[in-house]
């Protein structure tokens, strides 16, 4: 029989009583959590714990996404207003920079950005808000390049093929001389006077009987650099049916391995370390089943319901080992990645609103 101890997560702010932890529960690795909420903080976990060692108490009010940066030094935060964006160092866990394009009587929003890999500069698409004496005008989105160090807008990008978008799904080369736009293809730019340069027509059928490749949400953290993976949806223009599978694209090749794995299904992806596993969480009403997919040998490993939770997102521990299920409230279910079966709970005396996951160093 396990002996058990109970972890209690207090003498910081924001942080509660863990649930009971057997000694000889699985940990998740030795990387760290950093959990963004309610009130304003950043919240650090150790992984193999689950222990608080820190927290950070960010500038602009609650930060409600956290993207980390490509060499895993920085986080990147965007405030709940989707106005201010903050710089935090991971080695001092501190907010070392800030700022906003809006002023007063003019609100600008982040609707999707990438930070240069030196850390230089940001292109962001973002759409203003400007008060008049009766109105709101609301302005075009835009594509802008902006000085990190001077904090200036140094140009706005034209759209490609003069097409505006809403948001945009933004990633740099590795080596930063290629700025990739994701949208119904993918189109490269160089960096030194972000002209086009090569286009990807990902709107033409990969094959004769599919119609285009319509990616979902990135999640690299465990991807290899310079490819992108992740579930892709595909029409039968035969029988018109949606079709779901997994592709992965080297952006510098301009190839994509892609396979089907049957009907379109509402499933997130969420890839483990080492890239031969990934795992997903199919949410609906009162039916909330895991998901493994076996990534080397093309298939779907195993559907297992579960006792889920009505709003989930989900991540993969830093040795593939467990899983964490979040989102929406203040606790991190912790599963097994093998059987599912359930470990235990980490519970936050805050509102959850971003989370991610920095791996130890290698």
């Amino acid at each position: 029989m396990s002996t058990t101890r109970r972890v209690f997560l207090g003498g910081m702010a924001g942080f509660a009583a863990a649930h009971v932890l057997a000694q000889d529960q699985p940990i998740g690795g030795h990387g760290k959590l950093y959990v963004g909420g309610r009130p304003s903080l950043i919240l650090i976990l150790d992984e193999a714990s689950g222990k608080p060692v820190g927290e950070i108490k960010t500038r602009t009010g609650t930060p409600a996404r956290l993207t980390l940066s490509t060499d895993r030094t920085r986080i990147y935060a965007i405030s709940s207003t989707l106005e201010d964006m903050e710089v935090i160092d991971l080695a001092s866990s501190q907010v070392i920079d800030n700022f906003r394009l809006g002023e007063s009587g003019k609100h600008v929003r982040f609707r999707g950005f990438a930070i240069d890999p030196s850390h230089r500069y940001a292109v962001m698409a973002t759409k203003a808000a400007t008060k008049q004496i009766d109105r709101w005008e609301i302005g075009p989105p835009l594509l802008l390049q902006y000085d990190m160090k001077d904090h200036k807008v140094v140009r706005t990008i034209p759209w490609p093929n003069g097409e505006e978008r809403e948001s945009a799904g933004l990633k740099f080369s590795p080596d930063g001389k290629y700025l990739y736009v994701f949208g119904g293809d993918i189109v490269a730019f160089d960096t030194t006077a972000f002209k086009e340069v090569d286009k990807w027509e990902l709107s033409r059928p990969l094959e004769e009987e599919f119609v285009r490749i319509d990616f979902g949400y990135l999640d690299d953290t465990y991807e290899e650099p310079g490819y992108y993976s992740g579930l892709f949806h595909v029409r039968d223009a035969v029988q018109h049916r949606e079709i779901m599978g997994i592709a992965r694209v080297d952006l510098q090749q301009k190839q994509v391995d892609f396979y089907a794995l049957g009907p379109a299904e509402d499933v997130s992806f969420a890839m483990a370390p080492g890239r031969e596993l990934a795992y997903g969480v199919r949410d609906e009403v009162r039916h909330f089943e895991f998901w493994t997919f076996d990534l080397k040998n093309r298939r779907v490993v195993s559907r297992t319901p579960f006792d889920g939770r009505p709003r989930m997102a989900m991540k993969t521990s830093t040795n593939g080992k467990l899983l964490y299920v979040y989102q929406a409230g203040n606790t991190i279910d912790v599963y097994d990645a093998a059987s599912y079966k359930f470990l235990r709970t980490i519970q936050l005396d805050i509102d959850m609103t971003g989370f991610v996951i920095v791996p130890p160093a290698a």
